[in-house]
């Protein structure tokens, strides 16, 4: 990604996360996938991901998107539906998430919760979702709102991710993007470029060790019980 693809980024201010700062050692990309929650031609949950993108891949990001259309339901298809099988290979690839949604009746999108519904808490022996870094960013019709961001953090919390502090809500969403679908310099651009900025900073100082920072004493418990019982078990 050039830095003249963004002509909205004050050059002068931009700093790439440093990574021997932050300690991180693994040498490939930080590996980010992207969901939004609309399925409309000109979707501006999407525009804003696109946007979100493109600031991460300047910023030394591997990014990749999940297109929900196609995607059923929970419980309307099985777990090897193409689509669904398409989505949890994306997450597992992953080291973090960014979740875009619009806000319809107060809430996040059936589309978006659809997708995270798909997102099994476990999978086998691992946990899917566990000790990846998540932002969370809202698109308004109206004025500005954060009840969709609220949502998203508690089932980013539920889903065991590392939830980052900052968040976008863009209000009045329509105003906000030009005729090339690109966002317009604004306060909500500037956000935008912060929540990305700090995702991926997140993401390089925990994914070497999210596996640690997500070991529990109660899981360990119930595992060594578990191997205890397999261990015991009387041979039939």
């Amino acid at each position: 990604m050039n830095p003249s693809d963004l002509p909205n980024l004050d050059a002068n201010c931009f700093k790439q996360p440093d990574r021997e700062l932050l300690g991180d050692s693994l040498l490939h990309p930080p590996r980010i996938l992207i969901l939004y929650g609309s399925l409309r031609a000109r979707s501006f949950s999407r525009l804003a991901a696109e946007e979100a993108g493109r600031l991460l891949t300047l910023m030394g990001a591997e990014v990749r998107f999940f297109n929900p259309e196609g995607l059923p339901l929970v419980d309307e298809a099985n777990e090897q539906h193409p689509k669904v099988q398409e989505l949890r290979e994306l997450a597992d690839w992953s080291e973090g998430q960014v979740w875009s949604s619009p806000e319809r009746h107060g809430a996040m999108t059936g589309v978006m919760k659809t997708q995270i519904d798909w997102l099994p808490l476990t999978g086998g022996a691992k946990r899917p979702t566990q000790g990846k870094t998540l932002a969370v960013m809202q698109v308004c019709g109206g004025s500005q709102s954060f009840n969709v961001v609220n949502q998203l953090r508690v089932l980013g919390r539920w889903m065991r991710m590392i939830t980052i502090p900052n968040q976008s809500s863009i209000a009045k969403a329509f105003m906000e993007f030009d005729e090339n679908n690109r966002m317009k310099p604004s306060p909500y651009y500037n956000r935008l470029v912060d929540v990305m900025e700090e995702l991926m900073k997140f993401t390089l100082l925990t994914r070497g060790h999210a596996q640690y920072l997500v070991d529990r004493y109660s899981e360990r418990v119930e595992s060594a019980e578990e191997l205890s019982r397999r261990v015991n078990q009387r041979s039939i």
